[in-house]
C-alpha cells in the first residue's frame, strides 16, 4: 500500500466535503423538525471532521496508538455536543414573540 495521496484522492476529498456541506446549508433553510435537523448536522460534522482529519491531516497513515490516542477526545467531543443538544432545541421557544 502505497502512503501517498494523489491529487485525484484529494480532489474527491473536497468534492465530497462541498457536497457534504451544501447538505448542511439544505438543511438549514428546509423546515425540518428541530431535532432531526440537529442531529444530521452533528453527523454531517462528524463525517467531514473524519475526512479532514484522516486525508488533510494525514492521520489515515499514521499508526495505530495515535488513532487510539484521538479517538476518545472525539467521542467526548460528540458527548458534549449532544449533552447541549437539549438547549439548541429549546433556545426557539425562549424568544420573545416565537
Amino acid at each position: 500500500m502505497s502512503q501517498s495521496v494523489t491529487v485525484k484522492t484529494f480532489s474527491k476529498i473536497w468534492v465530497t466535503l462541498l457536497i457534504l456541506t451544501a447538505a448542511e446549508v439544505f438543511l438549514a433553510y428546509e423546515q425540518v423538525p428541530t431535532m432531526i435537523m440537529l442531529t444530521a448536522l452533528i453527523g454531517l460534522s462528524v463525517v467531514k471532521a473524519a475526512l479532514i482529519i484522516a486525508y488533510f491531516m494525514h492521520l489515515k497513515f499514521e499508526r495505530l496508538s495515535l488513532f487510539l490516542t484521538l479517538f476518545p477526545m472525539l467521542i467526548f467531543c460528540i458527548l458534549l455536543m449532544l449533552i447541549f443538544l437539549g438547549d439548541a432545541t429549546r433556545l426557539p421557544h425562549m424568544r420573545p414573540g416565537a
